[in-house]
This record gives C-alpha cells, sequence and structure tokens, in this order.
C-alpha cells in the first residue's frame, strides 16, 4: 500500500481494492448482514449524531476539508443518501453540488475544470452527486458526446483515452489529498431488477412522476456497458488517498447506513483538536464565567 498521506483506508468488504483486481460482477447488490430496516436506521443516527460533532470540529480546526463523491446507475439512491448521512450537518459547513451535463463555458475547458472550481473548503464537507468521473462512464458509453467537447488532440484508439483521463483523475485527487482534502467515493451498486422497480414506483405515484425521464430507461438498456465502464473506472482510480467503497444498493436503509459509517471512521482518524486559546482569550473566559455564575447565582 502506499504511504498514507491523511488517514487510512477504513477496512471494509466493500472498499474496492488498489491493485486493479476488482470484479464489479462479484460484488453483491444485497448484503448477507443486513439485519434490516429498524437496526440499520437505529444504526444510521448513531453515525449522523457522530458526523455532526465530528464536522464541527473539522470546520473549527480550519486545516482539513472532506470531499463525498457519490456515482451510481439512475435510481441508486443518490438524492436519498445524501439527504440521510447529512441530515445532522450545520448547512453552513456543508457544500452540495450535482453535476448535469457540462454546458458551453464547462465545454470549452479541460474534463476537470468545473469540479476543481467546486472543490470544499478548509473546514467544510463538500458533497457531488456526480462528479468528474461521468467523463470515463457516461461519455465512455456514450462516445458520440466527445464531438462536443472539440479535444485538440484524440487518441486513435479511445482506450488510450480512457487510460489518459484515469492517469489525470488519480493524479488530481492524489494533489487534492496532499493538500488537505479527505476524498471519499462511493458507488451505490444496484441491480437492474431493483432499478427497474424503482422506476415503475415513480411512474405509478403522481408525486414521483417527476423524477422519471424516459431517457433514464434508454441508458438501463446500456447495461452491460456502463458495468464495464464502472468496473474500469474503479480498479484504476481507487487508491488509498481516495479510495472507492462499492455499496450494495438494493437496501436503501443498510446502504444509507454503510455510507454513513465509512465517513464517521475515516474522518474519527483525523486529529481535530479544538482551536487554541491565548492567554487573553483564556483570561476573557474566566471573567465571562464569573460575571455569569454571579448572575444566575442571583436568581
Amino acid at each position: 500500500m502506499s504511504q498514507r498521506i491523511l488517514f487510512d483506508p477504513v477496512e471494509n468488504p466493500y472498499l474496492v481494492p488498489f491493485d486493479g483486481t476488482f470484479h464489479l460482477g462479484k460484488a453483491g447488490t444485497t448484503s448477507d448482514d443486513d439485519p434490516g430496516k429498524a437496526p440499520n436506521v437505529e444504526a444510521l443516527e448513531e453515525a449522523v449524531g457522530k458526523l455532526a460533532k465530528l464536522q464541527e470540529r473539522l470546520y473549527a480546526h480550519d486545516r482539513y476539508s472532506v470531499l463525498l463523491v457519490f456515482q451510481a446507475m439512475d435510481a441508486a439512491g443518490k438524492d436519498g443518501t445524501i439527504r440521510a448521512v447529512m441530515s445532522g450537518i450545520n448547512p453552513q459547513g456543508c457544500q452540495v453540488y450535482a453535476y448535469k451535463a457540462p454546458n458551453a463555458e464547462e465545454l470549452d475547458h479541460d474534463f476537470l475544470w468545473r469540479v476543481q472550481r467546486d472543490l470544499p473548503e478548509r473546514g467544510r464537507i463538500g458533497v457531488w452527486n456526480r462528479s468528474h468521473y461521468e467523463e470515463v462512464l457516461v461519455v465512455r458509453v456514450n462516445p458520440q458526446f466527445l464531438d462536443a467537447q472539440r479535444l485538440p488532440r484524440r487518441p486513435k484508439k479511445l482506450d488510450d483515452l480512457w487510460a489518459e483521463r484515469f492517469e489525470s483523475i488519480t493524479a488530481a485527487e492524489k494533489h487534492w489529498a496532499r493538500n488537505g482534502c479527505v476524498v471519499l467515493k462511493f458507488f451505490l451498486h444496484v441491480s437492474q431488477r431493483e432499478q427497474h422497480e424503482r422506476f415503475l414506483a415513480r411512474v405509478r405515484d403522481p408525486d414521483s412522476q417527476w423524477k422519471f425521464n424516459a431517457h433514464d430507461l434508454d441508458e438501463s438498456r446500456k447495461w452491460d456497458a456502463y458495468q464495464a465502464a464502472y468496473q474500469a473506472a474503479l480498479r484504476e482510480t481507487s487508491k488509498p488517498w481516495a479510495p472507492w467503497y462499492c455499496i450494495p444498493a438494493d437496501s436503501k436503509s443498510y446502504m444509507r447506513r454503510a455510507v454513513a459509517e465509512i465517513v464517521v471512521d475515516t474522518l474519527e482518524q483525523l486529529e481535530l483538536p479544538p482551536p487554541p486559546l491565548s492567554d487573553k482569550d483564556r483570561a476573557a473566559l474566566e471573567a465571562a464565567r464569573r460575571e455569569l455564575e454571579a448572575e444566575i447565582g442571583d436568581e
């Protein structure tokens, strides 16, 4: 394993190995140790409480930032997981970005430009709902999208282009880590059957129909191509400084619990002492304490 930069990846059955041996087909969309919804909800609440306290210390310490990257097939539960895991976080210390198709300005820059702008500040937690990985996932499955990018050079073999982008991503994430950004990446691994059941539930529910787009079903028909693209991306870019976790996503409650616990276990490794107080500040605190105790004591 490479030398530690900020943290040691959490030992977890869903950690994508760093040796290029990952096989998505062998990764389950369900877990054998899933205890059920009620225990998962309870464990999630406990993890969220811990994360809220860690976020306060992270914000006060102002040395590290945290980046949580979420990728998945449609209807895997990215939005709900982000909402559930971040439910106890002070909004002032959190930044959430959802990436869609790049606009004209973004297409006039390299593929990492738009996410680079959105890196979290020190002391904050950044959440990316989709990310720079779209450029080696959606674009790989739909290579015609490259035409709009007007690339100044394009390898004759597209496999060489994806390899170059993996190199760029790995180097960028290592640079972010070296500068204090804790990068954690989650692939929410849902089965196609479960995805289609969720599509059908949306279609049948008038309050959820807005969530369904016929294009989602078109992309689902390319399932095998997407699975191959995800396997390549996770295999090539899971690194000790920016690990991928392939989380079973057929059970929403288990998925949310697993993500929250990994985030907490990682952040607990950081040294986050409260900001030091000067002698002047300590004297002011002591004076305030005496004044307040005298006031309360008079009531």
